[in-house]
């Protein structure tokens, strides 16, 4: 189920990319490596900084299909995907939950500490939108309104205060993901943002 919800999450986030290529008009080439930088960005640049080599996607071409599947589906239905978005969007926090987990235990396995194992989630969950932003030459939206990285560093602080009542790791990564899940949809239904910093 955890892997079904990675591939998912994956898809929605590939799916996010080609629409943003596609709103800046560019050719199916560009749309496709947006589409791949937005799905797997935040998974690659981790791997790297751990020394993680052959990096997740290369290890697994399930990944690679499933990019693929989700570029020519948003190219066949891009006029009814604008009907989809909400459940564009509920794909797109269940990978939230996911690729937080997933950092953090890739954090973990290596032994370093929680707070690199956070950043390292929230990494992971988060910066395939940004490298998509920044090359559709966009402030990243993180960086400017959604309270998109902050919900995962919550996350992940619950992940490990959970983690010293050794809990079960399923109970563990189904108690994280639902609060994330739960925090984003939140966040969106009633308008949550940061507050913007002004030069005065």
């Amino acid at each position: 189920m955890f892997y079904l919800l990675d591939i998912l999450g994956t898809m929605a986030f590939a799916i996010s990319g080609v629409l943003t290529a596609m709103h800046k008009k560019m050719d199916p080439f560009g749309v496709f490596i947006i589409a791949f930088a937005t799905a797997v960005g935040g998974g690659t640049l981790r791997d790297i900084m751990i020394g993680r080599t052959p990096v997740g996607w290369m290890r697994d071409l399930n990944y690679v299909y499933v990019i693929l599947i989700g570029f020519f589906l948003a190219l066949l239905f891009r006029k009814k995907l604008d009907k989809l978005r909400t459940s564009l969007f509920l794909f797109d926090t269940i990978g939230l939950g996911v690729f937080t987990i997933i950092g953090l235990e890739k954090g973990i396995e290596i032994n370093l500490h929680p707070v690199i194992c956070i950043a390292l989630g929230t990494m992971t969950a988060c910066f395939g939108g940004v490298i998509r932003d920044i090359l559709c030459t966009e402030i990243p939206v993180i960086f400017r309104k959604e309270i998109y990285a902050t919900i995962c560093i919550i996350g992940g602080i619950v992940f490990f205060a959970l983690r010293k009542l050794n809990l079960d790791n399923d109970i563990l990564y189904l108690i994280t993901s639902l609060i994330i899940i739960v925090i984003r949809l939140m966040a969106v239904k009633f308008k949550w943002y940061l507050p913007a910093l002004e030069k005065e």
